[in-house]
Formats: structure tokens, sequence, C-alpha cells
């Protein structure tokens, strides 16, 4: 399982990287292995503001449909465009092409208070 030290992670799965207060999100390595073949991801958040853990999407995979839950407080700002032709790029780059959405966080903070890697790869493990 792959959970590079430069992001931060949540309990459900999320990773989140921050550049000034500008923050992208997608779903672990770990999560996209555990749901399997990645077949649509329907995000209609954009534009709203969202508390920590509020659900800004799904995903849904070939057995399953997963809620999607924001790391932090914030607006989200932007959809990645390429998720809805191509869901698959979830499941072969989940920390690159594979990202979800784009927000403008709250507080920086509130991500410096999220998981690192180590421990993220102690939960899953």
């Amino acid at each position: 399982m792959n959970a590079p030290a430069n992001l931060r992670y949540t309990k459900d799965h999320e990773w989140i990287s921050l550049e000034g207060n500008v923050a992208t999100i997608g779903i672990t390595d770990f999560a996209q292995g555990e749901l399997g073949d990645i077949v649509y991801v329907d995000i209609s958040s954009k534009g709203k503001a969202l508390g920590a853990e509020e659900v800004f999407g799904t995903v849904e995979a070939v057995k399953t449909v997963s809620d999607l839950f924001i790391p932090v407080p914030g607006t989200i700002t932007e959809v990645n465009p390429a998720l809805e032709s191509q869901p698959e790029l979830v499941n072969s780059d989940p920390y690159g092409e594979g990202w979800m959405v784009k927000m403008t966080v709250d507080n920086t903070a509130d991500v410096e208070a999220l998981m690192t890697a180590d421990a993220y790869t102690a939960l899953v493990s």
C-alpha cells in the first residue's frame, strides 16, 4: 500500500494535500484497492461550503457505492473533470490524476491535525 509522506489522511480513507489555503483531496490507494474497479464518480458539491466529514460525493465501484467525506471545513472550488470520462484514474493514480476535488480550506491548522502517513498506515495495517 502506498501512502505518500507529504499528505495527510482521514479515518475515512481520504487524503489531502495543502498549498497555501487550497487543498486537493482524493481517496487513498488502500481505499481504491478495497473498492475494486471504479466505474463512476459523482461529485455535485462544487461551490458548496462543507463542514468536516460532510459528504461531498460518491464513488461507485462494480459491487458497491461509497460516500466521499470532506476532511476539513471549506468550500469546494473545483471537481476533477477527467473523472467524468475516466473514473478508473482513481484506481490507477489515486494520488495524481485521480484526485477528486480542490477546495479553499477555512483553517489550514485543521489539515495539520489529520493523520500522518505513518499513522494512516498503522490504521489500515
